[in-house]
């Protein structure tokens, strides 16, 4: 086991811990949010959809997405393209 700050360290190639919890939560969540945008999608204006794209983003990352990275997927989203977000229930280490 491999010690990398308190509430994280990593095991056997995974991340254990308080703060790898809380990344797997954080990840579940968007990808929730993500794919209630795209059920929602059809009755949502450009900016409802652009603005709940964002959100979803922020919560995964925790910092600001750039515009850029928000347009493409609500882009494919508007498209009908069918965005997947699978979550583990381990986090992998490089």
């Amino acid at each position: 086991m491999t010690f990398i700050e308190p509430g994280l360290y990593v095991h056997n190639g995974f991340a254990e811990g308080p703060l790898a919890d809380a990344a797997l939560s954080r990840a579940a969540r968007a990808g929730q949010l993500l794919h209630e945008l795209q059920e929602q999608a059809p009755t949502l204006t450009d900016d409802q959809l652009r603005d709940g794209v964002y959100q979803a983003l922020r919560r995964f990352a925790q910092d600001q997405r750039t515009m850029c990275q928000v347009d493409s997927i609500t882009a494919l989203i508007r498209r009908g393209v069918r965005i997947d977000w699978p979550v583990t229930d381990r986090l992998a280490c490089a």
